[in-house]
């Protein structure tokens, strides 16, 4: 009989388990549900966004690749019920603007829009104001771009070892030679300073006027070259030499976003 009241007596505790497993089941389902529902709400508000972000691209008459769109943080509603999201990023890639006629190539930009501010009810009826705390972007312009903009035959710009390094080929004193060197790079209003002081050419003669002549062609490519304009009101802060181009870091306070359809 103790045997028969033992084995009555684990049943309330057999069945307690397996309510506690129901529920953390449960749980665990609702749980996933929940991220669902959040991801695909975000995914909702990033196609919106790139809307947005390809509209202002098409009104500064620069093309580009189709931009991408990622609301970082989670969960993405309470964010919306708080009118602030962390930080939404965007990608544009290919993209082609125009500086004085040329057109300039910038492979990427990639734009960080932080602490962004923009109530329930703007975004539903896309009234108001969508404020961006700090934004920061990230550019890169192609070394070709950069040597159609000097507008010197055969000249070609590149990186070695942090630096802007320049080669083109020069006539100096009836003789063809290749001259190369480094520039300084400089950020004034939007313009990047390139100023060559430090030309070399082999073979150059060993005389003033060969000299004077090499060093009046370094002052001819030093020049102050605007870049295309960036969106949401990004300045240029530094420019630095990268393989892949001219790294050009810009950014910007208190920045208002236009979400109007």
């Amino acid at each position: 009989m103790a045997q028969a009241h033992g084995a009555y007596g684990d049943r309330p505790r057999r069945r307690g388990r397996k309510v506690l497993i129901g529920f953390v089941v449960l749980l665990l389902v609702l749980g996933g549900l929940l991220v669902v529902v959040d991801r695909v709400a975000a995914g909702v508000a990033e196609r919106a966004i790139a809307e947005q972000v390809r509209q202002e691209v098409a009104r500064k008459d620069v093309r580009s690749g189709a931009p991408t769109v990622e609301v970082a943080g989670f969960p993405f509603v309470t964010q919306v019920l708080d009118g602030k999201y962390e930080r939404i990023s965007i990608v544009l890639t290919d993209v082609q603007g125009n500086v004085q006629g040329d057109a300039v190539s910038v492979p990427r930009l990639d734009v960080d829009a932080h602490n962004v501010r923009a109530s329930l009810d703007t975004l539903r009826t896309r009234r108001g104001d969508v404020v961006a705390e700090r934004v920061d972007g990230r550019a890169t312009v192609s070394y070709d771009s950069m040597a159609k903009l000097l507008d010197r035959p055969g000249l070609t710009l590149g990186e070695r070892d942090g630096k802007l390094v320049v080669t083109a080929p020069a006539d100096i004193l009836g003789t063809r030679l290749t001259v190369t060197g480094t520039a300084d790079l400089t950020v004034t209003d939007g313009k990047v300073g390139l100023r060559f002081d430090d030309l070399t050419a082999e073979g150059l003669p060993n005389l003033p006027l060969a000299r004077r002549l090499l060093a009046n062609y370094a002052n001819s490519i030093s020049v102050n070259l605007p870049l295309p304009e960036l969106p949401f009101q990004l300045t240029v802060r530094k420019v630095e030499p990268k393989p892949d181009g001219l790294l050009v870091t810009a950014d910007a306070q208190n920045v208002p976003i236009n979400t109007a359809g």
